[in-house]
């Protein structure tokens, strides 16, 4: 067999994306930077938050008579890595999840550390395995505001196939006004962690 070393340009270029492809189906995607000690509960929400894009948002139905609705949406608090711990998204009102939060705005967006893939063989009920849920009001971010363009910014550098999302479905940019923070990363309950701690972290 041939080394590493010895291997040709072209054999090493293909190992070394079947690694990288290996690497990505393991841990469900690359993690950006290293997972934070449990101990610092600013530095670990703001990871989840950061490196996740996807997790369930739960609104108040207002097709449901007031009953809780949870959906899978994808959204981002920043370009990739450099996250500001406001998660963004990117709906439209065919869908139910904005049209409760335009009625009502009291939300609340549910993330795991498990799609990371850092959770190893545990459930991801099991306290290791970092969860994290940020409760507040979802608001529409105005599309003629800076906020907009960053928010554009971060949500199509995460999810580039918004970008094509069909023009007549008409797509709002929500952002989730954060006021409650519930995070467990670590056998023992929640961490106490305010908003202000959880923003002002520095990535």
């Amino acid at each position: 067999m041939e080394s590493h070393g010895n291997l040709n340009p072209l054999k090493l270029s293909i190992f070394i994306l079947v690694s990288f492809e290996a690497l990505v189906l393991a841990n469900g995607r690359v993690l950006l930077s290293k997972r934070p000690d449990p101990t610092d509960a600013a530095a670990m929400s703001r990871w989840l938050a950061s490196e996740n894009s996807w997790g369930v948002l739960s609104t108040i139905s207002s097709d449901l008579g007031g009953a809780p609705f949870g959906n899978v949406v994808s959204f981002s608090d920043g370009i990739p890595g450099k996250g500001r711990g406001i998660p963004y998204f990117y709906l439209t009102t065919l869908d139910p999840t904005a049209r409760n939060a335009l009625k009502d705005k009291r939300s609340s967006v549910a993330i795991s550390e498990y799609p990371l893939g850092t959770c190893g063989k545990i459930d991801p009920e099991n306290p290791k395995c970092a969860k994290l849920t940020l409760t507040g009001k979802l608001k529409v971010v105005d599309s003629k505001s800076t906020e907009a363009k960053f928010a554009k910014q971060a949500l199509f550098s995460k999810h580039p196939e918004m970008k094509d999302w069909p023009e007549g479905h008409n797509f709002i940019i929500f952002k989730l006004a954060i006021e409650d923070i519930f995070l467990i990363d670590w056998f023992g309950g929640p961490k106490p962690l305010t908003v202000e701690q959880y923003l002002n972290f520095k990535m």
